[in-house]
């Protein structure tokens, strides 16, 4: 295709405060290098949208109120905080539906898919979003399926930052870009480097990569440290079975966090290789209660899924977002299984017939 040609197409990408900076950032850089004709769209004129991170800051160059589906070629839903404030707006949610009616493409990632389900239009397709809007979506009808990538007709989803740069070829390649002078991976390929792409598009850069990747190796490194402390002082034997189990997961994400890096040609970082000593002192401070070792262990999975879960939305790298992703639900499901064990034994302390504020524990 030619230059001229590309240059007729004309997207739509959406806008309002608190959108997820990237998810506006990628698509948005890869259309414009692309030779596309790009139009920001909000909801006011006049007015400077800042990202939810703090690192966009853009103003629109019309409204939804103003402009006409029939004039683009496709539309853009990126997510963040944004597409709550955009299903709000109904001239928003009509220009999104006219899209969709018309044929055009529209593209929704992360919290995006909001401004479809206002629009009612995910009955009977087939898509995918954020997993806060799971449920969301299959009550409007949708099929929601759990892959970075789902087109269905004219509508393409995505789930989070880390699809960004698989999200953003699908877009490119239904518009018409591609071929050996793009050099863009197959969408399907899951080998392919697509952190390149999504650097060369503004999204996080290998350095941001491997910073993540180190912060879940400390992490992990520490968790699997303070298990076989608790182990230790923990005497029900089912418990402490579990906390071996948990100790046996951390070695293999420990083990496929390293090979991640050395896949990018990076080492584990200093902070990483002592963190295991870190957790040995602290430790070594605690008590020997058996409930007192199964708070603490809690408490440590409850941090590390809060921890996992902010750095699997920090980076536009689709391999380690699903090595975070499987590491946070090996630790949420871990979590329900320790859970299960602290209410059964802390249930068996409490003395029946008298109301307590919280959990009454034996005294030992």
């Amino acid at each position: 295709m030619s230059s001229n040609s590309r240059n007729r197409k004309k997207v739509a990408i959406l806008i309002e405060n608190g959108v997820e900076d990237v998810e506006f950032q990628i698509p948005y850089n890869a259309l414009k290098q692309a030779g596309f004709d790009v139009t920001i769209l909000g909801s006011r004129t006049n007015e400077t949208y800042k990202g939810k991170q703090g690192k966009l800051a853009k103003e629109a160059d019309g409204t939804t109120t103003e402009a006409m589906a029939s004039e683009f070629d496709a539309v853009i839903v990126p997510g963040g905080m944004a597409p709550d404030r955009m299903r709000r707006n109904p001239n928003t949610v009509r220009f999104v539906q006219e899209a969709m009616e018309q044929g055009k493409i529209v593209a929704a990632v992360c919290h995006g898919p909001q401004v479809l389900i206002e629009g009612d239009l995910l009955k009977g397709k087939t898509a995918t979003g954020f997993v806060a809007v799971r449920k969301d979506m299959i009550n409007a009808g949708a099929n929601y399926v759990d892959e970075p990538l789902v087109v269905d007709g004219n509508l393409i989803t995505s789930r989070q930052p880390g699809d960004l740069p698989i999200f953003t070829t699908a877009i490119l390649s239904r518009l018409g870009y591609g071929g050996k002078e793009a050099a863009l991976p197959d969408e399907s390929d899951r080998n392919a480097e697509w952190w390149k792409l999504a650097d060369a598009w503004g999204g996080s850069t290998k350095g941001e990569i491997v910073q993540a990747l180190n912060t879940a190796l400390a992490g992990e490194r520490y968790a699997q440290e303070a298990l076989e402390q608790y182990a230790q002082k923990e005497s029900d034997s089912e418990v402490r079975s579990l906390f071996q189990q948990m100790m046996q997961s951390k070695l293999q994400h420990i083990q496929k966090l390293e090979a991640r890096l050395a896949a990018l040609g990076e080492k584990p970082s200093l902070t990483a290789n002592i963190a295991d000593k870190y957790a040995k002192v602290k430790a070594a401070l605690r008590g020997s209660d058996d409930i007192y070792q199964m708070r603490c262990a809690l408490g440590d999975l409850q941090t590390g899924i809060n921890d996992i879960s902010t750095l699997m939305v920090s980076t536009s790298d689709p391999v380690t977002t699903d090595l975070l992703r499987d590491i946070a639900q090996d630790m949420m499901q871990q979590e329900q299984q320790l859970v299960k064990l602290y209410r059964a034994r802390v249930g068996s302390a409490v003395k029946p017939g008298k109301p307590t504020t919280g959990p009454a524990i034996a005294a030992q």
